[in-house]
């Protein structure tokens, strides 16, 4: 199954719901002789509605429908001036990759709260490297939850790659020192840190967080060069919330959206996009090892509305 089939099986809830309510929304209205016309008021009402429900979020749901209204006298169909919103709300947000650069190794910081599917990602992330011609380096820097280490190094062995760990309870920054040693003296070009899940209110973990940052900064140059907080697309808006808390204190630079293909709260990497402008780095839509896809911002406009494309 190619890349875009499998964002599109993992976009199928979502892609469902809006294709049922759309149906009703646009009869009628995209027909040609209809497009020159100006859009009902219902029809944006409903509209926002559409969105709203695929968890778009209220400030980029309206900004797509006053876009719908502005643009509707030029002929183009509803299906067209929705999906060309959201995809100039994801390109605005994305950006390069920051992987490539004169340092190796390059550096990168998982972080977000428990559940969300941090060391699962690690794993994945590490597997999808591998596989594009880098040699990645796991660091199992989780050292608070009991099995975190043991559960991460099942997935570094279905991966085929190394992992650096201690004993729970150790020193995460100490662990990280380890990993920064181990991955430029083995000549790896990724170094990808497991960090333990944390809420911002505990003052702790964020102050371990920022001592892992240091050590990393101090052992190779640059570091971190890339700090993805996984969210957890299932709780909807409330995953916006964690990422600005996030945003506020560890230096966040792109986002991993996991747990697509269980929620029709899809719209989540617009609402993303419009609100936090934060580049989506990779789209979880399934448990395999191969189910990490890097994100692509016209694929993911396709798959939300495959029903009709």
């Amino acid at each position: 199954m190619g890349l875009f089939d499998k964002l599109k099986q993992g976009l199928t809830r979502t892609a469902q719901q809006i294709a049922e309510r759309f149906d009703e929304l646009v009869k009628g209205s995209d027909a040609p002789e209809q497009r020159s016309r100006a859009i009902e008021p219902d029809t944006l009402e409903g509209l926002e509605e559409v969105l709203l429900m695929a968890d778009v979020g209220v400030a980029a749901s309206r900004s797509i429908v006053d876009a719908v209204a502005r643009r509707q006298r030029h002929g183009e169909s509803l299906r067209q001036l929705v999906r060309d919103e959201i995809l100039r709300i994801l390109k605005a947000a994305d950006a390069g990759g920051t992987l490539e650069g004169e340092s190796t190794p390059r550096v990168v910081l998982i972080v977000g709260v428990n559940g969300t599917g941090k060391t699962t990602t690690v794993g994945k992330l590490a597997n999808q490297m591998r596989r594009d011609g880098l040699k990645p380096l796991i660091c199992a820097a989780d050292t608070f939850r009991a099995a975190a280490v043991d559960q991460l190094q099942v997935w570094a062995d279905r991966a085929g790659v190394d992992i650096v760990r201690a004993r729970e309870g150790s020193d995460p920054a100490a662990v990280v020192f380890d990993a920064m040693t181990a991955g430029k003296t083995r000549g790896r070009d990724v170094i990808l840190v497991d960090t333990a899940g944390r809420l911002h209110t505990r003052q702790n973990l964020m102050q371990e967080l920022e001592k892992i940052r240091r050590v990393a900064s101090r052992e190779v140059t640059g570091a971190p060069h890339e700090t993805l907080l996984v969210l957890d697309a299932t709780v909807g808006q409330n995953a916006l919330t964690q990422a600005r808390e996030f945003m506020a204190v560890a230096g966040v630079t792109g986002i991993v959206l996991t747990k697509l293909d269980g929620t029709a709260k899809g719209g989540m990497a617009v609402a993303i996009a419009h609100d936090l402008h934060l580049p989506i780095r990779y789209v979880g839509v399934g448990e395999g090892i191969d189910d990490l896809l890097p994100f692509n911002p016209e694929e993911y406009a396709d798959a939300l509305f495959q029903e009709k494309w």
